[in-house]
């Protein structure tokens, strides 16, 4: 795990190099690429990086209801319902 001092001078270096993903691993000795693309598409997105690594929920407590309603309402058919509400799997549903 990294601190936000580190992620932020990860991707500000980044972008100051053109966006240069390897050069940028390079010069600092990490992250991994997966995870300085990542740390790039949130500050990006959101002007900043958060404070931690936690993760934002798939779905909202809405949409949860709403497939839990059409799973109850269409003759409790998890097939039917992933496919209704593009829901990503089976198992997620039925957790």
């Amino acid at each position: 795990m990294y601190s936000y001092e580190d992620r932020l001078r990860a991707v500000r270096l980044c972008i100051k190099l053109g966006k240069r993903i390897g050069l940028t691993i390079r010069q600092l000795g990490y992250p991994t690429k997966n995870a300085l693309k990542s740390w790039y598409r949130e500050y990006e997105q959101q002007e900043d990086l958060s404070d931690s690594y936690a993760r934002l929920p798939r779905y909202s407590e809405m949409q949860k209801a709403q497939a839990i309603d059409h799973y109850l309402a269409n003759g409790r058919c998890i097939a039917a319902t992933v496919a209704s509400l593009g829901y990503p799997s089976r198992s997620f549903l039925s957790a």
